[in-house]
């Protein structure tokens, strides 16, 4: 769904890291459309979005992979933002207007690339579950995923995920100490 836009427009340029920050870092809408530019930062040799305030103004740093920065970085170059709100409305003539988008903004462009796929009722937080299960098939820690989404129960990441407790072929079952006989 990424790369459904048109990367050679400055609305595609926007809307590619609108999408990428929704599915690689999961976060809400409201989250993407209240992004500073001077809320991307370096931390720990990798990009990170710093105290993100989301839901229930819990504060937590999101981890931004290179590919997403790449697309973000090609936004405000073509876009010309050296300051304030990282996303911006995108007129008809093709030029940024105003200094902000509001997260309808960001609904409309989930809904306009998702109908292109067929998959009318595809809505922003379903791209937030769908990063905590991607990351969880590539291997991810419950617990980091957790972090990630800035979820306060770990209850709440289990239902992105669809995760149950297995009792037969428990996660303890087999740990190293068990005895020999």
């Amino acid at each position: 769904m990424w790369e459904l836009p048109d990367a050679k427009t400055l609305k595609g340029k926007r809307d590619r890291a609108i999408l990428s920050l929704l599915l690689a870092c999961g976060l809400r809408r409201g989250e993407v459309a209240a992004l500073e530019l001077d809320d991307i930062q370096r931390r720990e040799d990798h990009w990170a979005i710093v105290d993100l305030a989301g839901k229930g103004g819990h504060v937590r740093t999101v981890p931004v992979p290179d590919w997403v920065t790449r697309m973000i970085q090609d936004w405000i170059c073509v876009a010309g933002i050296s300051s304030g709100k990282l996303f911006r409305c995108v007129c008809r003539a093709g030029k940024t207007w105003g200094d902000f988008m509001t997260d309808r903004v960001v609904w409309h462009v989930v809904k306009d690339y998702a109908a292109k796929l067929g998959m009318y009722q595809l809505a922003p937080h379903d791209l937030r579950r769908s990063c905590a299960r991607l990351c969880h098939v590539a291997g991810g820690e419950l617990e980091q995923i957790q972090f990630l989404l800035g979820h306060v129960s770990v209850q709440t990441t289990e239902k992105y995920l669809g995760c149950k407790q297995r009792i037969r072929n428990a996660v303890n079952d087999r740990i190293g100490i068990e005895p020999s006989s």
